[in-house]
């Protein structure tokens, strides 16, 4: 009798002990964010905002060239305090330039995180709809695998089709 009940226990574990291996699935969430339209959208925004500052910047650019000339132009008779007024003006000028380029970059980033935050959202939700439908344990990022194993799973397809992508 306790031999019958030691097979029996010995042939079922090995089933259940399958039916609970964890399961690992990888994905590559770059392709997947490429492939979302709200992605490019996002990016031509960012380009339009990219546009209007490097229109102003290039203002005070020319604004900067402009000082510099005409402290170029002053003649060998020109008072020293006037000069000196003029490097102080082409010195603000440059701070106020490298102020607004820090500011500006600062600004687009700040943009493109606020603008992507429902996108990745989007995406983090796809992923994580599809890892309780396949009955994942983990899903890592696909960028720099070591190894892969034959049990591993690839769910971008699935993710891109939960998307509604191609």
């Amino acid at each position: 009798m306790i031999k019958k009940i030691l097979l029996a226990v010995a042939v079922a574990l090995p089933m259940f002990a399958a039916a609970q291996a964890p399961k690992f699935g990888v994905i590559n969430t770059q392709s997947v964010m490429e492939a979302l339209p709200d992605s490019k959208q996002v990016e031509e925004q960012i380009l339009a905002a990219s546009k209007k500052y490097e229109d102003e910047f290039a203002k005070l650019q020319e604004e900067m060239n402009k000082a510099v000339q005409e402290f170029q132009g002053l003649g060998a008779d020109t008072p020293e305090t006037i000069k000196q007024r003029r490097q102080q003006e082409i010195q603000d000028l440059y701070q106020k330039s490298e102020q607004f380029r820090q500011t500006a970059t600062q600004d687009l980033q700040r943009q493109h995180e606020q603008l992507m935050a429902p996108v990745v959202q989007k995406v983090t939700n796809a992923i994580n709809s599809v890892g309780k439908e396949q009955g994942m344990t983990f899903i890592f990022e696909q960028a720099m695998p070591l190894y892969v194993g034959t049990d591993v799973v690839d769910i971008t397809p699935l993710v891109k089709t939960s998307l509604g992508l191609k």
